[in-house]
């Protein structure tokens, strides 16, 4: 494709470089279909750092690399997500939970790509509101993503009250605070939901550091954004995390297909982990 003219000089040399830069640091596969994402999310940076071109914002991070990366990788990842995004993978907790009510009350959930806080909340509150008493249960929620704008916002689990309007006016009384005075149009989670969870940032490509493993994992509408060889590394990282009989779950748009022979498909985008 011949160079196009933006506000900022965006040349083809720049957004292959910009692509192989992502790429070897994320793992992230960007099309010429993200060549206008590309540039509308590193324009920013560019104002930002008073840089007058891509060029120059190029040889800015291969100088500041260090410095530079965090803001970097928050730049172009994608942040679109919401309160029970996909009911039935809720409804399929509903019953994970209910089955262990009756043996070990012990359970570990990992939210891979947690981005702002939306989906480990809905699984939070989807666990207690299944559960009689949280007290008697072994429970954790593992919350990651490689951006750390996003991660700060998750933490904080204030929303704009818009963004909770879907949700179950039973589940916003019991686990939401709504603000008032200067907060007034905001709602925050309630301490109770925030007990067991714990939010990190975490790069898919790194090696992973937990000691122990998940006996379910939401991977929504994250291997998108990945080729297929990276597919492959990291399912077979999150195999080994996971014995037989333990699920995990995907987006939508997503399949293992021709990436892990390692689970069964057992529900919508909901897969279980094989003895292999």
């Amino acid at each position: 494709m011949s160079d196009v003219k933006f506000e900022y000089q965006f040349k083809d040399r720049d957004f292959n470089k910009l692509k192989e830069i992502v790429y070897a640091r994320t793992g992230i596969t960007l099309g010429e279909e993200k060549r206008q994402l590309v540039y509308s999310r590193f324009a920013k940076r560019i104002r930002k750092l008073n840089l007058q071109n891509f060029s120059e914002y190029i040889e800015y991070f291969e100088k500041n690399e260090e410095s530079e990366v965090t803001d970097f990788i928050n730049a172009i990842t994608t942040n679109f997500t919401s309160f029970f995004r996909e009911p039935h993978h809720f409804e399929f907790l509903k019953n994970f939970i209910a089955e262990r009510e009756m043996a070990s009350r012990y359970c570990r959930i990992w939210s891979a790509g947690c981005s702002s806080g939306e989906e480990p909340y809905s699984i939070a509150m989807t666990v207690l509101d299944s559960i009689a008493n949280p007290d008697a249960w072994d429970i954790k929620i593992l919350c990651t993503d490689i951006d750390t704008s996003v991660l700060r916002k998750a933490e904080q689990g204030v929303y704009d009250a818009a963004r909770v309007e879907g949700v179950d006016e039973r589940l916003r009384s019991r686990f939401f605070l709504r603000g008032k005075g200067a907060r007034n149009g905001l709602v925050k989670i309630r301490d109770e939901v925030r007990t067991n969870m714990v939010f990190r940032q975490l790069n898919l490509l790194d090696e992973f550091p937990f000691k122990k493993g998940f006996d379910l994992i939401f991977f929504r509408n994250v291997i998108i954004y990945f080729d297929k060889d990276t597919q492959r590394k990291i399912f077979s990282k999150i195999a080994k995390l996971q014995q037989p009989g333990d699920v995990l779950i995907i987006g939508h748009s997503e399949n293992l297909a021709a990436v892990t022979d390692k689970y069964a498909l057992i529900g919508r985008t909901i897969y279980q982990r094989l003895d292999n």
